[in-house]
């Protein structure tokens, strides 16, 4: 199978009331099949500065309830130094949804351009030029 080009995106919010509202829009966005979601990963930081990391696969917590059908693809790719780098930039009583997704718009593309004999580490090099 083959997979297009990788990204992840960090969308904050004032204070800690995160309710999981966008949902449905980035449902839309998955359900057109121009994104698909890698990892998705919820980091709030209270005003004591006290971290909370929830893995949005956390079937416990009802304000992620939204997100299920989006996470049969998760991988995980996310690293815990990743997270740990977002949190560390978030001001206290802060919080963000850390969005890692695939670009399946691009998987039809690339796979032309290898069919077509080019070579597929150029792709690569292209994706890793793009998160710089």
């Amino acid at each position: 199978m083959t997979l297009g080009p990788l990204e992840y995106t960090v969308i904050g919010f004032e204070g800690n009331n995160f309710t999981g509202a966008i949902a449905d829009e980035l449902a839309r966005v998955v359900e057109s099949g121009v994104i698909s979601v890698v990892d998705l990963v919820f980091v709030g930081k209270g005003e004591d500065g006290h971290v909370r990391i929830v893995e949005l696969d956390n079937k416990e917590d009802p304000r992620f309830d939204a997100f299920a059908p989006m996470l049969a693809g998760l991988t995980g790719l996310l690293t815990d130094e990743d997270i740990e780098e977002i949190a560390g930039d978030l001001d206290p009583n802060t919080s963000a949804l850390v969005i890692m997704f695939e670009h399946r718009w691009a998987v039809r593309l690339k796979e032309a351009m290898i069919n077509a004999g080019g070579d597929e580490r150029l792709f690569a090099d292209l994706d890793a030029r793009a998160e710089h």
